[in-house]
Parts: C-alpha cells; structure tokens; sequence
C-alpha cells in the first residue's frame, strides 16, 4: 500500500465532498480540522454506538440546546441527563458520558486530550470512538472501525473468514491503518462510515451506484450479498419479571431508582424482578420486594403485562396492583427511592419497558397529565 491510503481513496474523498449527509455534529467536508469541535464529535459518536444516525439527531440537538459545553454537562446532575437521554436506549453511555465531561473539566481544564491514546483513558470511550474523535477533531492519523467500515472493508476484500472472529478483527484493525491515507483522516473515516451507512448496507448494497465498486471484489464476484460472513447467534435468553405498582393510603406511588452500576443504572422503574423457575408472579413480587426495599405489600389484580428485547435477552413484564402493607422502604438493592403522585412520574427517567406501564396509566386515566 503507498502513503497515498487506500487504492479507491481519492475516489471516495471525492464522493464525500459531494454526498457528505448534512449533520448537526458534522463540519463542512474539507474543513480543517478543529480542536474546538471536539466536544460536538465527542458526543455525537457516544450517541452513535449502537443506534442509527436519525434516531440521534433530535437527542443530540436537545442535549446541545440543553449543555452547549462540556462544563454544561459536567454540571448537570446525572438525574437530568438520564432524563434527556430517556429512550435512547443503552444508558450506561449516559452515565459514562456525564462522568467523562467531569474528568474533562476537572482534570484537563474543558479541553478533550488531543490524542487517541489520551481519549480513551476517559469513561465510555473505546478505541473506535477514540478514532473517531482524534481523526474528525484533531486531525490525528488514526482509524475507525465499525459496523459499517468492517461491512465495506469485507465486501472491498471478499473477506471468507468470520468478522467477529478476533484474530480478524485485528487484522481489520491494521488495514484500516494501511489504508488511510496521509491527509483528510477525519474525512477519510467519516467517508468510510457513511459509505457503509448510505451505500454499502447490510441487505440489497447499492453496489450500481457505489464510487468504489470498481474496487470491490465481492461485487465483482457477486458475492456482495453473502459478505461480511459472521457466525450464528445464539438463542436469545427470555425472563419473566414482575413489577409492582404499589399504592400508598395517599394515592402515591413507590419508585425505585436502579443500581447505578447495573443494567439500566440509574434509572428509575417499578420494583420488581426477575421470576425463580416454579415460583408464581405474586410470590416473586413480594419476595423481591422484601429483598430490595424491606416492604410488605398485598398483592391485587394483573395491571398488564409488557414485551420487550433488549440486546442480548428479552423479558415479558407483569406488572401488579399492590398495596402497601408495611416496614419503611429502605435501600438494600436500589440506589433511591421515592412516593410520588402519578402526575409526577414524567420528572423521572424510565425505561422503555415501564414508559410503556406509565402509558397505559394514562390511557386509563390515572395520571393526569
């Protein structure tokens, strides 16, 4: 490979400049470089992992409005950061988001480290997005590698072998180093990921129009469709979980804020959990309950019950009408807890699954909103 990057670099440096999708986060094509920027790269790429570019724009947008610098958000309490992020999904980059723009503002005066290397000494941030950060903002000579990188860089290649495997994982790693080229590395890797986004996905590759199919082996083998290889998933795990909505003789309810360190940390749900094998919901649910809170409740009538997938299981929640019995909550196995009427839940961060309990309080006209 000569310094000049990758052999379709030019070509693809030219359709950036003219394709380049018009993005809140994102500098003119060509621009220098632009330490300034790091902060907006920053979180853009941290909103990006594991979610698609319009589903971000709005979040990013608000979170900008919200903490239009790093000392904005480092500021903020993590409540109301999980808060805007509610629904985005993935929270422990939330978490990690918020405590990374306090190292920043505490330990390098508000300004990101210049390096990769630097950046991922910081909460949430890996090697791909360190990548990202150094080459966009910095103008560092560094790769990226994601989804959409590793699928063009497999079908580039006619790439047999397994992507997730690690020894070509790494390998991908140092042809993506290989094929940068000298200048324009922010662009290069930004060209490459909206490439992978916009051109080469994942079923039914626009490979007629690509600027780069020329270069591509699996297009001109016809095996585009067949590429990246990747193994078999495993069964998807699924968990029956029960949730209480426990009543107070004041017409409040009890929330429980998640273990910060956990699935969903820091967020706020219906106290719960997950159902032993034999063991009915209701005793599940006072079990837990006496588990993570110390309460007694009396357990009412089926509210509802609610599907949801995460990434790597699924759960199907019944949620309860309770009744509060007896002993003071105490945090034994939740971060907080709270009565709050049920007009005040919407202050609160949630996850998908119990947004989805509040709305069916609302259709039934227990919340007045």
């Amino acid at each position: 490979m000569t310094a000049s990057g990758a052999p379709f670099s030019a070509v693809l440096l030219a359709w950036y400049d003219r394709e380049a999708a018009d993005l809140p986060w994102r500098a003119r094509p060509g621009s220098p470089p632009d330490p300034a920027r790091a902060y907006l790269v920053w979180l853009s790429e941290i909103m990006l992992q594991q979610t698609q570019v319009e589903t971000v724009r709005p979040y990013f947008e608000r979170f900008i409005a919200a903490y239009p610098t790093v000392e904005a958000l480092a500021a903020a309490p993590l409540d109301d950061v999980l808060k805007l992020w509610e629904g985005l999904g993935y929270y422990s980059r939330a978490r990690h988001l918020h405590r990374a723009a306090q190292i920043v503002v505490e330990h390098y005066g508000g300004r990101f480290p210049g390096t990769a290397a630097g950046l991922r000494e910081l909460p949430g941030i890996g090697r791909y997005t360190a990548g990202a950060i150094a080459s966009i903002a910095y103008g560092e000579r560094v790769p990226v590698l994601d989804g959409n990188v590793i699928r063009v860089f497999a079908r580039v290649t006619d790439l047999t072998d397994d992507v997730a495997a690690g020894a070509v994982k790494a390998s991908l790693w140092e042809l993506a180093e290989d094929w940068l080229p000298p200048t324009r590395c922010g662009d290069a890797n930004q060209a490459l990921m909206e490439l992978g986004r916009r051109m080469c996905t994942p079923r039914h590759p626009r490979c007629l129009t690509c600027p780069i199919s020329g270069h591509c082996l699996a297009y001109a083998r016809g095996t585009q469709d067949v590429r990246p290889v990747k193994r078999a998933r495993a069964a998807t795990p699924h968990h029956d979980v029960t949730a209480g909505l426990i009543w107070n003789g004041r017409g409040e309810l009890l929330i429980a804020q998640r273990p910060l360190d956990g699935l969903l940390g820091g967020l706020w749900e219906f106290p719960g959990g997950k159902v032993e094998p034999g063991e009915r919901y209701e005793d599940c649910l006072r079990r837990e309950l006496r588990e993570e809170l110390g309460i007694e409740v009396a357990v009412d009538d089926l509210f509802c019950v609610v599907r949801h997938a995460f990434t790597h299981f699924s759960i199907t929640l019944h949620t309860f009408n309770c009744r509060y019995v007896s002993g003071e909550p105490q945090t034994l196995g939740v971060q907080a807890f709270a009565w709050v009427q049920p007009v005040q839940l919407d202050a609160y961060a949630f996850g998908k699954a119990d947004r989805q309990v509040i709305a069916q309080l609302r259709s039934r006209g227990e919340m007045l909103l």
